[in-house]
């Protein structure tokens, strides 16, 4: 599939669904799905670079998954340490930048260790940014920008007036990234699980059936070539968009 290169979307965001279901058409467990699930992660970071994307963020670990069980929990922290050690070189190779959001001070120190070491040795690449969305939930992060602006308003830190999407935009976990530009989620699901609330407001959304863990390079390039042949509108018409 030929994508056109001059409409590459600048900020693509990925729920990376089906990991469960997809060692269960196996006969494995989901740990299984997991670890293959990290496979997919490498060859969907290592293309979007390639092709120039600037920001891709992945769904890593939701707010709501400590509900699961808690060998499972251990895996998915296990299996990203590893992850982060083992990928260390590609993102040096590839010019990849680190970045993570969340409620990052809540995870296990050997996560955080390991992702604070990684985002430090990447930090000078000047390629694309890697954001791994780890313990974050949409609603939680806007409460707690929320709880912020109100105490800088009691405190007369910010004026009421003043206070606008620029200022909101400040106080949230993602302030350093641009708005999104293609959301893809996998596995045939059709919903945003609380991922990037603010931030999705005007993406275009790509569902694939694929799982996960089976998402290549392809079913990659399909969801952008679907982006591509969109129109972008903004809220204007498209006699606005072509005058």
């Amino acid at each position: 599939m030929n994508l056109d290169l001059t409409n590459i979307p600048s900020h693509v965001a990925i729920i990376m669904d089906g990991n469960g279901r997809w060692a269960q058409t196996k006969g494995k467990n989901r740990i299984f799905g997991h670890r293959n699930g990290a496979k997919a992660v490498q060859k969907i970071v290592k293309e979007a670079a390639r092709l120039g994307i600037k920001n891709l963020t992945l769904y890593a670990f939701s707010t709501e998954n400590w509900k699961r069980p808690k060998i499972e929990v251990n895996t998915l922290m296990s299996l990203l340490v590893n992850s982060l050690k083992k990928e260390m070189s590609q993102m040096v190779e590839n010019n990849i930048s680190l970045n993570a959001i969340g409620n990052l001070n809540k995870l296990p120190e050997a996560v955080q260790i390991e992702l604070n070491e990684t985002i430090a040795l990447t930090q000078n690449n000047s390629g694309m940014v890697l954001t791994l969305a780890l313990n974050y939930g949409g609603k939680e992060e806007l409460t707690q920008a929320f709880m912020e602006i109100a105490f800088k308003v009691k405190n007369n830190i910010i004026s009421p007036e003043n206070v606008d999407e620029t200022i909101i935009n400040k106080h949230l976990y993602t302030q350093n990234l641009p708005d999104v530009d293609l959301l893809i989620r996998t596995s045939g699901e059709q919903r945003i699980s609380n991922f990037l609330l603010w931030k999705i407001a005007y993406a275009e959304l790509y569902f694939s059936e694929v799982l996960w863990p089976e998402f290549n390079e392809s079913d990659f390039h399909l969801a952008i070539h679907n982006y591509q042949k969109r129109e972008r509108r903004f809220g204007k018409t498209s006699e606005q968009l072509k005058a």
